[in-house]
């Protein structure tokens, strides 16, 4: 398909997304309106009513539109491409998927009918009175949750990544010793240390980064409302002032009155029906953020967010681009019968332990509710999924376990050798760090830094570096070690690491 053809697949497919938007609405009612004005001329209409859009900043949001789109779900390569190949490319990935899914929503039912808990209800009125009135101090609710576990653990999901192979490729063709070392044992396209150099030239040791040298960034703040111009800022980090205006506006998340009436919705969805992962959600909170001393104090709005978020059926959008499917459960009494399938929980995601760590540190940057959560939900759908689901994006967590492996075998052969032959993989340590983005792991302003990246560069694959970077820096110690005891004590605090130094000296400074 040529550039042209592909340049109108890409138009239509986002004309399609928008069209029927209540941006859409509001510019074609502006449109009409100012048809009554003495400047607009019938002679030239067309351009008048286009000037008019221009100067009062609509034609600047409809390109933040378009800008959203573009980033969050790529047109498809063809029009003939079958939907599943949008989803994700590659069949075996996406039996794996699928596969997993069935385990994670087992488990889930298999709690249900051992618990007698169903999977949802409504609540009786006075409960719905009751949490009501302690809506914004649910932290203060203690409810037993000892029976209730986790659906899954990063672990067990690691599990399920070693054992992924493709029918296809034969391993024992790799020219390469060190490919047989790793965990992850598939062949991805996954970049080395001169293609990241090239990839992120703004994070070079010459030039000025927030996090370090905070006097050197002098870049003028971004009042233009431009969310590519934002991004393109966020590379160098984002001053403490500015970052939840320039992420908000990175994410195209503008809080207007209706996504504050849809997150209002939410809430009294939440009050009206109780559902079982709302135990899962309350007891993944108590385990992490509320033990953690950065995000404590932000257990209500955890809550509050996490509970709506299960709720909202507009999370189900991006499942057109993620390689998973949302579960399904069959209305009680009923049977299994396909028509009376619904998707359970409501958005089509399972909470899992840590969770919770993907809403804790906005809070540090989000005090209103209904802004958190849109923001939240942004990062979600844009980001953070791809961190627990199997795929063959260079975002996803296949690739990233594989990235940090290669990082680590090609650039210190010596430390891997070892680690691995006293039973301490790499991955096995890292893995943890890397399906929570490090969230819970590092201090706050450091993670903030961390997450400035991968919103200015709108990839995950930071995280990967970040990782392997760690393990460069805590070298010589871990060639001491002797047991994956010794090396997950010697990796146990992170809260003292300055992210970006790490960074810039892992890529920059090694030598290849």
């Amino acid at each position: 398909m040529d550039d042209g053809s592909e340049l109108s697949l890409s138009v239509a497919h986002i004309v399609r997304r928008l069209k029927g938007s209540h941006l859409h609405a509001q510019i074609e009612r502006r449109a009409k309106e100012c048809l009554h004005q003495p400047e607009i001329r019938l002679d030239s209409l067309r351009e008048d009513v286009r000037r008019f859009l221009r100067t009062s900043g609509w034609e600047r949001q409809l390109q933040n539109a378009v800008y959203r789109e573009l980033q969050v779900q790529r047109p498809p390569s063809h029009p003939a491409a079958p939907l599943e190949h949008l989803k994700e490319p590659l069949a075996y990935m996406r039996k794996a998927q699928a596969c997993w899914e069935k385990r994670v929503l087992k488990s889930l039912n298999s709690m249900s009918a051992e618990l007698g808990v169903p999977l949802a209800r409504m609540r009786p009125a006075a409960e719905q009175k009751e949490l009501t009135s302690k809506w914004n101090e649910m932290g203060t609710d203690e409810p037993d949750l000892t029976s209730f576990r986790p659906v899954f653990a990063p672990k067990d999901f690691l599990e399920v990544l070693i054992s992924l192979r493709n029918p296809n490729y034969d391993s024992s063709e790799d020219v390469g010793v060190r490919s047989h070392w790793g965990l992850i044992q598939v062949p991805l396209d996954v970049r080395d240390i001169p293609q990241l150099r090239r990839a992120y030239a703004e994070l070079n040791l010459t030039t000025g980064q927030l996090g370090i040298d905070d006097h050197a960034h002098i870049h003028p703040v971004v009042v233009e409302q431009d969310s590519a111009a934002a991004q393109q800022y966020s590379r160098q980090g984002c001053s403490t002032g500015l970052r939840a205006d320039l992420w908000a506006l990175i994410l195209n998340s503008n809080n207007q009155p209706q996504d504050a009436m849809h997150y209002e919705q939410l809430t009294a969805g939440v009050v009206q029906h109780d559902l079982l992962v709302d135990s899962l959600i309350y007891k993944d909170v108590k385990l992490t953020a509320s033990n953690d001393d950065y995000y404590f104090v932000f257990e209500d709005f955890l809550y509050q967010v996490l509970l709506c978020f299960s709720r909202d059926t507009a999370v189900l959008e991006h499942f057109k681009y993620n390689s998973a499917t949302p579960p399904r459960s069959f209305v009680q009494g009923k049977g299994e019968d396909e028509e009376c399938a619904v998707v359970y929980p409501p958005n089509g995601v399972i909470p899992f332990h840590g969770f919770s760590m993907y809403v804790a540190p906005l809070c540090f940057l989000y005090n209103e509710p209904s802004k958190l959560y849109s923001v939240f939900r942004e990062m979600y759908i844009r980001y953070f999924f791809r961190l627990h689901s199997i795929s063959s994006s260079s975002s996803g967590v296949v690739s990233l376990c594989l990235q940090f492996e290669r990082l680590l075998q090609t650039h210190l052969p010596q430390l891997f050798y070892h680690l691995r032959q006293i039973g301490a993989q790499p991955l096995r340590i890292a893995f943890k760090w890397m399906v929570r983005a490090f969230s819970g792991y590092l201090s706050t302003d450091q993670l903030l830094l961390l997450w400035d990246r991968i919103l200015g560069y709108d990839s995950l694959e930071i995280v990967a570096v970040l990782a392997a970077a760690v393990f460069a820096f805590r070298a010589e110690n871990l060639m001491e070690v002797t047991s994956l005891g010794s090396a997950e004590a010697v990796l146990a605090d992170l809260s003292t690491l300055k992210v970006m130094p790490l960074i810039q000296i892992f890529l920059f400074a090694t030598a290849i």
